[in-house]
């Protein structure tokens, strides 16, 4: 007699199950207690200020062609959400799908809002801390300062984006960070959670899509590296738009689609 591979528990799970999984991991997030929450979006916007940084110094300098560059560069941005998915932490675009959960009426606005806001503003404190660090420790100043000038280069494309670019960019990139977050739900181990997600990170990189928690790492470093066309009032812009963009990607695209293919509840007849 052959052993059902899903007894087994080798084989990936459904996407009904992923769906199921998603909402209950969903249900969770939003009851966690307000320290446990934001410890863990700190922890988060560290680590993907970390895939930042990553990705800043594998881009520098780099002859093997743009697109591959810009495709080594999101493999290596990939570090950060494999932190926050294999370490643990609180990421605020990976927690738009908590919507699933807010759809089937099993998370409250409140509940949704309160998590939304309590991670986004660990998420800053955690990626702005780190772009401190980064600028303080003198790492960006390797290759003579080649590695400083294009964390400057990056910082000035995003914010010379025209809100409309900006905001699509988001909604594109975090319907791959949340298909990311997903596909991390089909696997029952760390090395397919490590393959889930880089495909879906590097693409979002290499295609040039705009990430809001990123984005509280790589325009503040540029800033702390002396670049003078950083502003406050250009960065809350550009944060602004992108946020509103991966909400919008991550939410509707991801979390709502899922749900009524999988989670809505056919009507009484």
């Amino acid at each position: 007699m052959t052993a059902n591979p899903d007894d087994l528990g080798i084989d990936a799970y459904s996407p009904k199950d992923i769906a199921a999984r998603v909402e209950t991991s969903g249900i969770a997030k939003a009851r966690n207690g307000f320290t446990q929450v934001l410890m863990l979006a700190i922890l988060a916007g560290a680590f993907i200020a970390l895939g930042g940084a990553f990705y800043t110094l594998v881009i520098t300098g780099s002859e093997l062609g743009y697109g591959i560059t810009r495709f080594l560069g999101g493999i290596a941005f990939s570090l950060g959400l494999i932190l926050v998915i294999v370490g643990g932490a609180e990421l605020f675009t990976g927690n738009n799908l908590i919507v699933m959960a807010w759809a089937s009426r099993k998370v409250t606005h409140r509940q949704l809002l309160r998590n939304w806001i309590i991670v986004y503003i660990g998420n800053f404190i955690g990626a702005l801390s780190t772009a401190a660090l980064i600028s303080l420790s003198g790492v960006l100043s390797m290759r003579d300062g080649a590695v400083a000038e294009t964390a400057i280069y990056i910082a000035n494309a995003k914010l010379a984006l025209s809100w409309q670019e900006a905001f699509f960019r988001a909604i594109l990139c975090n319907t791959l960070v949340c298909l990311a977050v997903w596909l991390c739900f089909a696997a029952r181990g760390v090395s397919g959670k490590i393959l889930a997600i880089i495909f879906p990170i590097s693409g979002f990189v290499a295609l040039g899509f705009e990430h809001s928690v990123a984005n509280m790492y790589f325009i503040p470093v540029a800033f702390f590296e002396g670049a003078e066309t950083i502003s406050i009032s250009g960065f809350a812009a550009n944060l602004s738009i992108v946020t509103g963009g991966n909400i919008l990607g991550g939410s509707a695209l991801v979390a709502l689609v899922y749900w009524l293919i999988y989670l809505r509840k056919a009507p009484q007849a």
